[in-house]
Order: structure tokens, then sequence, then C-alpha cells
């Protein structure tokens, strides 16, 4: 049989058991429970304890992910992670967690893409098993945002949670991956970034920056535009779509997106209220906990789109 296409096996998801709610906010910032979940849909999120890296979390999803996909690390040929927050500055969490995980002498690298992280990854991921590359990849999706939150700073330390998500994708002889579509627009480097840290500002303030409203507006434009073009792309129309996995940034990004998508709001599937902005783990806790709540079946067509720092987005269409 001719495998020449990808596909997700297996996922597996790792949150943090330390949960930090609206009320724990209103101590440090002038802010307060109902004004987060207004602006943002955010009731709490999880806060990674402070001896853990995010390699940890990558581990653990990865342990799930193989289970559910029944693979052993021996078969993996390659693991691709997305994070803004790795472990240190080199070498990459991918290389890491090559050696926690137990496998063979792989490739192993990080991609650094903000909260479109994940959907670069699976594209990078879909051409090395199309080109015959590799057979079986782990794409893990992991942040650590804790640890470049600023807690003084209520415009940012309301949104942000830790969290990682890690799929199984393999060969197979029906297309799993239908189309893919991603963008960037460094001119916007600034509006949320990082100061500190890099070859410009070693010893810079090294917690997130953003403009809100600018961020909003772009997001809100860019996810509908590209998200169209994916489903153009995988030969499908909105309609066609069984179910929307947004990236999950802020409640009212999400719902200005899937309304300008004109898809109803039973196919959209939101868990930010429990998690926060976890960046490029985001849409991969979302997959897990939809797969889990029997929202996903064989053939329907799944939307993913992301939108972050950089800036940079994207969007896939799946069959599921």
């Amino acid at each position: 049989m001719h495998l020449n296409f990808a596909k997700i096996t297996g996922t597996g998801i790792y949150v943090p058991n330390t949960i930090m709610t609206n009320k724990d906010l209103e101590s440090l910032v002038d802010t307060s429970d109902e004004w987060i979940k207004a602006r943002t849909g955010i009731s709490e999120r999880r806060i990674l304890d402070k001896e853990k890296a995010t390699s940890d979390m990558c581990l653990v999803a990865c342990k799930e992910a193989l289970k559910n996909s029944n693979t052993s690390p021996d078969e993996i040929d390659g693991i691709i992670v997305a994070t803004v927050s790795p472990d240190y500055m080199t070498p990459s969490v991918a290389c890491i967690l090559q050696d926690k995980l137990k496998t063979r002498k792989i490739f192993a690298f990080d991609v650094s893409a903000g909260c479109s992280g994940f959907i670069y990854c699976l594209n990078i991921a879909k051409a090395f098993i199309e080109n015959n590359q590799a057979k079986k990849l782990l794409v893990v999706g992991a942040e650590n945002l804790s640890k470049i939150t600023d807690y003084k700073d209520r415009g940012t330390c309301i949104l942000f949670g830790d969290a990682a998500g890690a799929v199984v994708m393999e060969e197979s002889s029906k297309p799993g991956v239908l189309s893919v579509c991603l963008g960037a627009s460094g001119a916007e480097a600034e509006l949320l970034f990082v100061p500190g840290g890099g070859s410009k500002d070693p010893l810079g303030y090294r917690f997130l920056k953003m403009d809100g409203s600018s961020v909003f507006k772009e997001a809100v434009k860019i996810i509908q535009s590209n998200s169209l073009e994916a489903i153009e792309k995988a030969g499908l129309e909105p309609k066609d779509i069984d179910l929307f996995i947004p990236h999950q940034a802020n409640m009212r990004i999400i719902e200005a997106a899937r309304e300008r998508l004109e898809l109803p709001i039973e196919k959209c599937f939101v868990n930010i209220e429990k998690y926060g902005n976890t960046s490029s783990a985001s849409v991969l806790l979302a997959l897990h906990e939809a797969i889990d709540e029997g929202k996903i079946k064989e053939g329907d067509n799944i939307l993913f789109s992301v939108f972050g720092a950089g800036f940079a987005w994207g969007s896939a269409v799946l069959k599921w």
C-alpha cells in the first residue's frame, strides 16, 4: 500500500495541578473576577511549579500521545516542539525531550512561532512524512508562560497559563491534513513580544509586553481571511466544517472570528475559561478535550486557526 499522507493518530496533554483563579489575581493587581471574565472569558489558568521546566510538561503529554496511538518511543523518527518558553536558550526542548523519552538518536528541534507554533510544526511534520523522510513523528506545543509573565501588569497577567500538548503524526493511505496556510508580518513584532533576554537586549525586561487592542483587531481580521484560505485550499466551504478549534486567546476574539466565518456556536470548541491563553499548547489542549468529549468523529472536517506574536498565523483543515 502506498502511504504518502500524514495524519494524527494520538493526542496527549499535561496541565499543572496549581490553579490560579481570577480571585487570586485580585490580590496581585487592580482587577476583578467580573472584569476579567467580561473581557477575556477566562476564569482560571494553570501554573507550573517553580522547579519544573517546559520539557517536564512535554514528557507527560508525549507519553500520553504515544499510549493513545499505540506507539513506542523507539518507533518515533523525530521530535518537533513549538515553544517560546524553552528550558534554556540552547539546546532545544526537543533535544532534552529526546533524552527524557529514551528514543533512538533521532532528529529533534524547536520552532518559535508564538501562539501559532503548533500549526507551523504540523506543516513541517506533514512535509517530512509526505516526502518519505519519516514514518512517525511527535509534534508538541508547550509553554511555561508563568515564567515570562509580569504579575504586576494587569494587561497580560490575567491572560496566560502553562500547559503542554502533543500528537503522534504518522503516514497514512488517506489524507489526514487537507490544507495548511501560514503567514507572518514582522512589522508588528513589538506589539506582542519579550523585549529582553535576546541578543538585542540581553539583560532587559524579560516579560511579555502586549498592545492588546492592536492584537485584537489584527487577530480577528487575519483569523477570518486565513481560515477561509485554508478551507478553500482543502476544496471545502465553511458549511463543510464540522468543528472549529480556534486559538484560545480571548473569548471576544473567538466569538468575533466565529461570527465572521458564519459558523454556528455548537461547531466552535472553547475551553479558554479553564486554561487561559497557553500559546502553542492552546489548540492541542482543545483538540484532546474535544476528542474526550465525543465532539469529533471519524470523517469530520476540523478547522484550526491560530494567531500570535510575530505577528505569525496559521490555519489548517484536517480530515479526522
